[in-house]
């Protein structure tokens, strides 16, 4: 239990500074995540720097896409032949958004509905 003690600890500074630092870099794009319901410091801090920046993404399916939100899809002349590509893209990002959701909807009863 000491050792774990001491990691968290450490963990807590890590987690500390890398905040400060995205008040620096990012402070808009920190405030609007933090005023999502579900989004805490951890899942605010992933998303930032799992994205970058996001102008990179030439359109929303691109960025669906790379944040695993969306399934690919095999199709040829009207025939789906299943998904392909389930590992393409950004595990994190779809682990900080599965995890907001659910956060979301935890603490929302009219998003239950």
């Amino acid at each position: 239990m000491a050792i774990l003690d001491c990691y968290a600890k450490e963990l807590s500074k890590n987690e500390w500074y890398i905040e400060q630092q995205a008040k620096q870099h990012n402070p808009a794009h920190l405030k609007l995540l933090r005023s999502i319901s579900g989004i805490g410091r951890i899942l605010a801090l992933t998303i930032i720097y799992e994205i970058g920046n996001i102008d990179r993404f030439e359109s929303i399916q691109k960025f669906s896409s790379y944040s695993r939100l969306v399934k690919c899809k095999a199709e040829s002349a009207g025939k789906s032949y299943g998904a392909q590509g389930n590992k393409i893209g950004n595990a994190h990002l779809k682990w900080a958004f599965s995890e907001a959701a659910a956060l979301y909807l935890r603490g929302n009863k009219d998003g239950q509905n």
